[in-house]
């Protein structure tokens, strides 16, 4: 038992003498539970609404006020033609629009019958449905009061709504996942695996014999993010494929365009990875990092399954890091409603410029090791 007892305070000392490893072992986690605890939340809170009508008629502003006074649900214009609500959405102005016929109050009260259409943003069916069930409670609330005031009367009066989900009809939730997936699989294959072969390296001695060869630092890091970057591109090929052959997930946008954007976002993964390996020691930390760090932040707060707008202001701040948002805003946007460059450059200069400090951070780090 002496020596068992022997052993175990060595592994003790080994650990403890690693600081990145008992930063990530024992700091971490609670990090990771007070981020999660306030990030994780299906509620929607300031759903953007649009209204189609003519705020001058009685009935279509007292809705109007009564989306306003809702917790969950602000109004954000107010126009007459269907026609714009495309736009609305494509720039991603708002979330659902709330379109009333003319003349709905003559119609709702002298013809006992009038007709409202409530359009989601199938982009994201998850969210749609939610704030689509929003807007039907607010004009369910209404169909009672109007109920109870006829009361006892012969007069009856109702409204008749109909939902819509723009750009997706069947509310499939693959239009979701499957952008979402794109991001996951290129960050895990770039970041981690980058990671990992450089550190082997440091570990294994070879990286010396690497820097004393002919061949400059800078080279070396780019052969070794080549192979990932091709392996990267084949998956990108991949999953393309299936979300269109296999679950039905249109292409609507530019292919070239969602290539460029992917490529972009690939370099920003394989920056990511260099970072890594030139903070870390060994595989495991670099894979204590690549999993706990990197993965679980970007499934909770890229808007794969949490909306970030439901996140308080902080964490919404904290999600505007993460590069695998702004990829999974755009992918969404090209394929499921087919936009082009012009609704998606903020998005890609933001991408764009996160490839280029993290490189160059990256790189400069790297050096300062050698």
């Amino acid at each position: 038992m002496k020596e068992f007892g022997s052993f175990v305070k060595k592994e003790f000392r080994h650990i403890f003498r690693d600081k990145r490893t008992m930063l990530i072992v024992l700091i971490m986690p609670i990090v990771q539970i007070v981020l999660f605890g306030f990030a994780i939340s299906t509620e929607i809170n300031n759903a953007r609404v649009d209204i189609v009508g003519d705020v001058q008629d009685p009935s279509v502003r007292r809705i109007m006020e009564r989306i306003e006074h809702n917790d969950y649900l602000q109004v954000m214009k107010v126009y007459r033609s269907v026609e714009d609500i495309h736009a609305r959405f494509k720039k991603g102005q708002a979330d659902v629009a709330v379109c009333f016929e003319r003349n709905f109050d003559e119609r709702l009260h002298k013809q006992g019958m009038a007709s409202v259409r409530v359009i989601g943003d199938g982009s994201d069916p998850n969210s749609a449905q939610m704030i689509v069930n929003y807007v039907v409670g607010v004009l369910n609330d209404e169909q009672n009061d109007i109920s109870l005031k006829y009361v006892g009367e012969n007069e009856t009066a109702g409204m008749t709504p109909t939902i819509q989900y723009m750009y997706n009809p069947g509310v499939l939730s693959s239009y979701n996942f499957v952008p979402g997936v794109m991001g996951l699989i290129l960050m895990l294959i770039c970041s981690m695996m980058t990671a990992i072969s450089i550190v082997k390296e440091k570990e294994f001695g070879t990286m010396e014999l690497l820097l004393v060869s002919p061949v400059k630092p800078l080279w070396i890091i780019v052969s070794k993010a080549i192979p990932y970057l091709f392996l990267s591109s084949v998956n990108l090929l991949t999953i393309l494929l299936l979300s269109r052959f296999v679950m039905d997930v249109p292409i609507r946008g530019s292919i070239l365009l969602l290539c460029f954007v992917s490529l972009i976002f690939i370099l920003a993964s394989l920056s990511l990875g260099l970072l890594i390996s030139v903070i870390s020691s060994t595989q495991r930390t670099a894979l204590l990092i690549s999993g706990m760090g990197l993965t679980m932040p970007t499934m909770i707060f890229s808007g794969i399954i949490f909306p970030c707008e439901s996140m308080p202001v902080l964490l919404q701040y904290f999600s505007d890091i993460i590069p695998a948002k702004w990829y999974i805003i755009m992918v969404k946007k090209i394929m499921i409603e087919g936009v082009g460059l012009g609704y998606i450059y903020n998005e890609l200069l933001i991408l764009s410029l996160m490839s280029f400090v993290l490189l160059a951070v990256s790189i400069r780090l790297f050096r300062k090791r050698l």
